[in-house]
């Protein structure tokens, strides 16, 4: 867990739609999460060299770099870190699962069931998600 500025754990939010960012970022604030926040998979990027988060939360259709070419330069700067891809492609399910995606919550999103799943991923074993890595394990958990 990142503890360079505060005990809260850190996320990256990166969605396009504003309404989301804003949303989502506030009810994650109040459930005492630290967020970041970015418009595109760019600034996405470079919010995450500057300052790693946790867990990320990656919207797919993004504009300027889109989720999925995040999503892979995430993974090679941080294989162990938590993805939580959200979307409103009904049949993104399967590219996550091959991507190697921690998890996939179709939009809307479900907030109970989205922050427990967070808090899971962040209480994980190192051990846990490397299995999970090295095909030992599900990959990829399908959030209703």
């Amino acid at each position: 867990m990142n503890t360079e500025n505060s005990s809260q754990p850190k996320v990256l939010l990166a969605d396009d739609d504003r309404s989301v960012l804003d949303a989502l970022g506030a009810v994650l604030e109040s459930e005492g999460f630290d967020v970041d926040r970015a418009a595109d998979g760019h600034a996405a990027l470079e919010k995450f060299r500057e300052n790693r988060a946790d867990i990320v939360l990656l919207d797919l259709n993004m504009p300027v770099r889109g989720g999925w070419d995040t999503f892979e330069r995430l993974m090679a700067i941080d294989p162990l870190l938590p993805i939580i891809i959200i979307t409103a492609r009904p049949d993104a399910y399967r590219v996550a699962v091959t991507a190697g995606a921690t998890a996939l919550m179709q939009k809307p999103l479900h907030i109970p069931q989205l922050l427990e799943a967070m808090r899971e991923m962040l209480a994980e074993p190192v051990e846990q998600r490397l299995g999970r890595i090295t095909h030992q394990e599900p990959k990829t958990r399908c959030l209703a």
